[in-house]
Formats: C-alpha cells, sequence, structure tokens
C-alpha cells in the first residue's frame, strides 16, 4: 500500500543553517500547494531592489494606495522570476474575485493576474499582500527528499508573519513557532 502524501500546504519552510542552495539559505517560505506533483511556494523574507511603486511603472499602472508606497517586491523564487505572484488575504464576499487565483486553505489566496494590480491602482484590492517576482517550484517528491536530508523544518504559517512582521525578523520569527532560538541551529556557534 503506498504511503499517505504529505501535504504542507498553508505551512512555513524554513531553511536549515547551512543550506547548500545559496538560492534559499536564510529563507522562509510560504507554500501555497503542495500535493503528489510537486509544491509551490512564495520566499517571504528576501526582498529585491524593487519596490511596489517601481513595479507598477514597469506595468504602466500607478499606485493609488498610500499604505503601500515604498513596500518591498519580493524575490519568491528562481522560476518565472519575470513574473509577479501577489499572495494576499482573500477577498470578502462584496470585494469581488480576480482571474487567476489560488484559494490556499487557511484563508489566503495567490493571484497572478494582472487585475489584482489593476484594483490596487485604483485604490481598492486586498488589504494585505505581498508581491514577489518568481516563485519556488519542487517537482513530485522532491520537496519530501529535502525535508528528509534535514534542509528545511516546516510549521503552520502564520498570516501576521507574512503581513505585519518586519522582513528581518521573519526567520527567527518563524523558528520561534517552532520553539526555537537560531542561535540553536548554528552550524559554528560562537563565530559572527
Amino acid at each position: 500500500m503506498p504511503k499517505a502524501s504529505m501535504d504542507l500546504t498553508n505551512q512555513f519552510l524554513i531553511a536549515m543553517p547551512g543550506m547548500a542552495d545559496d538560492t534559499f539559505a536564510g529563507a522562509v517560505v510560504y507554500l501555497c500547494e503542495h500535493n503528489d506533483k510537486g509544491a509551490l511556494g512564495l520566499v517571504i523574507n528576501k526582498p529585491i531592489d524593487l519596490d511596489l511603486n517601481g513595479l507598477f511603472e514597469k506595468v504602466d499602472l500607478q499606485l493609488n494606495r498610500d499604505d503601500l508606497q515604498g513596500a518591498p517586491v519580493f524575490f519568491g523564487g528562481p522560476v518565472q522570476t519575470e513574473r509577479g505572484f501577489v499572495l494576499h488575504e482573500r477577498l470578502n464576499e462584496e470585494g469581488g474575485h480576480y482571474n487567476a487565483s489560488l484559494p490556499i486553505p487557511g484563508g489566503l489566496e495567490m493571484t497572478t493576474s494582472r487585475d489584482v494590480l489593476e484594483a490596487l491602482s485604483h485604490g481598492a484590492g486586498p488589504r494585505k499582500l505581498l508581491v514577489t517576482l518568481g516563485y519556488s517550484g519542487w517537482s513530485a517528491g522532491q520537496l519530501e527528499e529535502e525535508i528528509g536530508r534535514n534542509g528545511w523544518l516546516t510549521v503552520d504559517a502564520r498570516p501576521e508573519l507574512i503581513f505585519d512582521t518586519p522582513v528581518e525578523q521573519r526567520y527567527e520569527r518563524a523558528l520561534a513557532l517552532l520553539g526555537i532560538d537560531p542561535r540553536m541551529l548554528s552550524q559554528e556557534a560562537g563565530h559572527a
């Protein structure tokens, strides 16, 4: 009988110190989807040298939300880095629906269609959001294998860590959800 597959949707992947892949060193990844075909997630703690104002200029829109002025755009992962992904709170009934949204069990959505940006340009759209360029993807069984090699820790995601926690604190706070002090994991304790 085949082993039941692991479902880590709506969980954080926390990179272990010493992660061999520099792309994910120190990363916290929010998993939007995980099933027997693979996994898709967004890195939530690696801002890039572009803010939302700059992104909106690139797509010929104006950002008309004072609360988002100067907000960072994040490196979501190494796949499709020219494409935008918007992780946001699920809209309430009167809030509308976007053309290409993936509802995530737990209350968030990931949208890839331009209409979410257009809503923001009109001063509307989701109140809490995180925008990335690119995503992180794993083929069937790949993520499970990396977890088995102690590459990642996993913990249930908390929206406040994504939307309300300062970027530089997200890694430590994600570890704290597991009761772990990052210094306990350091491979070179006592060295700066």
